[in-house]
């Protein structure tokens, strides 16, 4: 059974967001399913931050699932956007894809190597598998399909016909002033700036204007492909529209109520599927807020189609806390399936669920991840136990499960911290691990490494993919004879105390007990004395004692942490680097 979010909490953004697109559909279309929007374009790797994008209205929509209504999440690909650049650092392509510049996302060829058709295909494909894997519902729409198979003709028509009325809206927002001279330090407009901000259809696209009159339908060219075109006549009785094309010279006329190979500009495109759609509900980007910008607009322009805008939260950007060099990342973005490499969907889906659309919020390939973790297993304890506040039980029913049911967990939910030090030691070696975490709770020994999975999985990933090779763990082959024999007699103390006690305290919490209380012990205080009971030089000494045996064991002040340390060397071979 799905455990139920918690509705009636005011702090949860994503409850308050379903009873106001519940109300609004009710009002708008009474009795027929609530509609949510998404929308990505595959024009490369889709990042994190585009996830947003889908989260939200996901999450959405779920919550409304949960309450019984029939909703629909609709996820536009707009693969039949323009090629705009050739994206640097991905394998597979060269120089040669530069002259596919300006042709619909699925008429150019993927990279080299691929399985896929096209470039839209390649890259909407990982997207495709992550959003299985994080258990999100939608139905998906090419807009390739929509607009070469005639679905959109009589949108199309219409907002031809109502062409002066559109252009009066977007007049209202086109600069009259010449542009500004660049003040001396100012960086320039990067037009892929403008494309990073606007999503789909960016910025930086021709809105229909030239010398002949405004046209909200730009043609891809009969010869070359490209959009490079320009409307230079277009009869409303015949529909006949005359085109030509600035990158091969071809010009032609054709029918428009038969012609199916263009596409309504952006700002004109977005809010006619508003309203073919229905749309209630469908987030942007912080961009979108500004003066001009395509969800304003097109909170006009929808009007003209007969329809309404959208609830359109804006949501904030999604940062990167220290990604290293991935195998799987293509392009220098990180992206949904990058993560899902190092952790579970459960944590990623909170990562989104937590924070209102409005927050910008980091998500973690360093040891930042560790630490995210720890939060995540509390927040599960406190879940366990009936002490968690109502909206974080609901941020974590979210993330564990959808209307549908839960995700699948890992059964024995071990530390990713622990996990991920035992596979840095064990450099891959299954027996190895499985014998270290057995002895983790010798009363509740592990005795399968499947109950650890997949967590256990994401840890190793990480540590393969995100820890440099200078922070990966080598276990010594022989004892530091130098260093143990500048050991004064406090030292050596210290070293037989630890390995006298291994054998009686050999377990995860037995050796954290067992090497927080050595320095205790020589100071003349009980092992288990608090630390409210103990002077501030105990801490000095256990942190002297700590880089003491990380350079014993692995020759660094650092490592993992010493009780997982320990395990994982063994205790003979830990006598035996100790000395004694």
């Amino acid at each position: 059974m799905p455990i139920v979010a918690q509705s009636t909490e005011t702090t949860d953004w994503v409850s308050r967001y379903a009873d106001e697109v519940i109300e609004e559909s009710e009002r708008r279309a009474p009795g027929k399913p609530v509609v949510v929007a998404s929308g990505l374009s595959p024009s490369g790797p889709i990042h994190l931050g585009n996830l947003r994008e889908v989260m939200t209205p996901h999450l959405v929509a779920d919550e409304i699932r949960r309450r019984g209504h029939t909703v629909r999440h609709l996820l536009s690909w707009d693969d039949y956007d323009r090629y705009r650049k050739v994206p640097v650092g991905i394998p597979g392509i060269d120089d040669s894809w530069h002259e596919h510049i300006g042709k619909p996302l699925t008429s150019v060829p993927a990279p080299k190597g691929s399985e896929h058709p096209n470039w839209a295909e390649h890259f909407k494909a990982a997207m495709v598998e992550a959003l299985a894997e994080l258990g999100v519902e939608y139905d998906g729409i090419s807009q390739t399909a929509q607009y070469t198979s005639g679905v959109y003709r009589e949108q199309v028509l219409f907002a031809m016909k109502h062409r002066g009325d559109i252009d009066a809206i977007l007049d209202q927002y086109r600069t009259k002033k010449a542009p500004a001279k660049k003040q001396q330090g100012q960086k320039p407009v990067d037009e892929a700036e403008l494309e990073a901000a606007e999503g789909s259809g960016a910025a930086a696209e021709d809105d229909g204007t030239s010398a002949a009159g405004y046209y909200p339908y730009k043609p891809y060219c009969g010869q070359c492909d490209k959009d490079l075109t320009t409307v230079t006549a277009y009869d409303d009785d015949t529909t006949e529209l005359t085109y030509t094309c600035t990158a091969c010279g071809f010009s032609e006329t054709v029918r428009l109520s038969e012609f199916n190979r263009g596409k309504l500009v952006w700002k004109v495109d977005w809010p006619m599927r508003w309203a073919y759609e229905g749309v209630v509900f469908e987030p942007s980007g912080v961009d979108h807020s500004s003066p001009g910008s395509s969800f304003q607009v097109g909170g006009q322009i929808v009007g003209i189609f007969g329809g309404k805008q959208p609830i359109g939260p804006m949501y904030a950007f999604v940062g990167i806390s220290g990604m290293a060099k991935m195998s799987s990342s293509k392009g220098g973005v990180p992206t949904p399936a990058d993560a899902l490499q190092i952790m579970e969907p459960q944590l990623l889906r909170w990562l989104y669920a937590r924070r209102r659309p409005n927050q910008s919020f980091k998500i973690a390939f360093d040891q930042e991840i560790q630490r995210l973790y720890d939060e995540w297993d509390k927040l599960a304890g406190k879940v366990a136990d009936g002490s968690v506040l109502p909206a974080d039980a609901a941020a974590y029913a979210r993330a564990v499960g959808t209307a549908a049911g839960e995700l699948p967990p890992t059964p024995r939910p071990m530390p990713y911290r622990t996990l991920a030090s035992v596979a840095d030691i064990t450099a891959g070696h299954q027996d190895q691990a499985l014998r270290i975490l057995s002895e983790l709770d010798p009363e509740n020994p592990l005795t399968s490494l499947d109950e650890v999975r997949p967590r256990l999985d994401k840890a190793e990933t990480w540590i393969n993919t995100q820890v440099p090779a200078e922070e990966r763990t080598v276990v010594r082959d022989e004892p530091d004879v130098e260093l143990l024999k500048s050991l004064d007699d406090q030292g050596r103390e210290s070293l037989r105390l630890l390995t006298e006690g291994l054998e009686a305290n050999w377990s995860l919490d037995g050796l954290t007990h067992l090497v927080y209380g050595v320095p205790k012990v020589q100071a003349g205080f009980s092992a288990d004395a608090t630390a409210k009971e103990l002077p501030p030089e105990i801490k000095v000494a256990q942190r002297t004692f700590f880089a003491r045996l990380y350079h014993l064991l692995v020759g660094r002040d650092t490592g993992p942490r010493l009780p997982t340390l320990l395990l994982a060397v063994g205790q003979d071979r830990v006598r035996k680097l100790l000395g004694a």
